[in-house]
């Protein structure tokens, strides 16, 4: 769809470890630009527990969350009377930081008389990539996070409806553990990428599961059990083995999402029919989605199965405010709002009427690890 008129919206994400704040406007393009993005991480919070602590990680977004927005506005160089709305994550997340950035976003709403608009988490990565490339509905989205692991049919703003996910753990959460379990430091999901370059993918033969099953669900308990066993076996002092078990984890994993992706584009377009869009876009969403073997991965998939890979800046795909912006701003294109007396939410399917898979990966569970 085509924008009537330029729309400026701020955007505020506090739902794990980032405290993040955003401006992004659009007008009559289909997609947005991108007038201020502040990230401030947590990394030094969290580095010691291998993991973020949800109580270490809200006090965090208190002591920071005004000067982000305040840096936010600066750099987009707008007062907040400018804006046309204000959107927050809303959940899903770690439910302490996420009462920080709503009650943020609803006292600028309220002192500027703006609308507000509370923003699923997982919806602000699905639709990221609308705010940089011309996307259109409908599109087949695989969501890859540290808490999140779905395959999801997008048939419009609010219209998903599921088509695999995790039964156990997330993709982002077993790279942070394999990271921990090979001393390569926190985050890690970047710190596997980076000890996987010197590897060799091919030395340790590492389970696949749901590999060829039919569905797209998703299992990496198994995977991460077989890792720790291997890991065990190597020393500290043998970096040539660490990055070859990165390497080959790092291997699985893409084998992994390749096959259950293959599986969901026969079932998106069997969904859709004669309506499926050739190529069918395959948009990957999530902070997962910044590795760059992962997307070459996929991309070759994506090519032999008469789809196209779409996939946002690595810096979009990990949290930020740009997305929750974005997603802000189009609910409010499509009239959409929400009132003062909204209530976060630790948990937020996507598909509401999806059947709970419940695992032990779930976001609000604890810390990461």
């Amino acid at each position: 769809m085509g924008y009537k008129a330029a729309m400026i919206v701020l955007g505020i994400e506090t739902s794990c470890d980032e405290t993040a704040a955003a401006v992004v406007e659009a007008d009559s393009a289909p997609v947005g630009r991108l007038r201020a993005n502040v990230v401030r991480a947590q990394l030094a919070e969290h580095a010691r527990f291998g993991g973020v602590v949800p109580e270490l990680a809200a006090r965090a977004h208190v002591e920071v969350i005004d000067a982000v927005v305040r840096r936010a506005m600066d750099e987009a160089g707008l007062d907040f009377d400018q804006l046309d709305g204000v959107a927050a994550t809303g959940g899903p997340g770690l439910i302490g930081g996420v009462i920080v950035g709503v009650t943020t976003a609803k006292a600028i709403a309220l002192a500027t008389g703006k609308p507000f608009l509370a923003v699923n988490h997982l919806e602000a990565h699905a639709l990221t990539a609308r705010l940089v490339e011309p996307v259109a509905f409908p599109f087949l989205l695989l969501l890859v996070s540290g808490g999140h692991c779905q395959l999801l049919a997008v048939e419009g703003v609010g219209r998903y409806t599921r088509l695999g996910t995790t039964i156990d753990d997330a993709v982002g959460e077993s790279f942070d553990k394999t990271a921990k379990l090979l001393g390569l430091g926190f985050p890690g999901g970047p710190a596997v990428e980076r000890a996987a370059r010197t590897g060799d993918p091919r030395r340790f033969d590492l389970p696949r599961p749901m590999w060829r099953k039919p569905g797209c669900d998703f299992s990496f308990s198994g995977l991460k059990t077989a890792v720790r066993v291997v890991a065990q076996s190597l020393t500290p002092s043998d970096a040539q083995g660490i990055a070859d078990l990165a390497a080959c984890f790092q291997r699985t994993v893409g084998e992994v999402l390749a096959d259950r992706c293959a599986n969901a584009l026969v079932m998106f377009r069997d969904r859709l029919g004669a309506d499926a869009p050739r190529p069918v876009p395959l948009v990957v969403a999530g902070g997962v989605a910044a590795n760059a073997y992962l997307r070459a991965r996929l991309s070759e998939l994506a090519a032999t199965r008469d789809a196209v890979l779409v996939a946002p800046p690595p810096a979009l795909c990990t949290d930020n405010g740009a997305m929750v912006a974005w997603a802000g701003l189009e609910r409010l294109l499509l009239g959409q709002r929400d009132g003062l007396d909204f209530a976060p939410r630790p948990r937020w399917p996507l598909d509401e009427s999806a059947h709970a898979v419940i695992g032990r990966s779930g976001v609000g569970a604890g810390v990461k690890v």
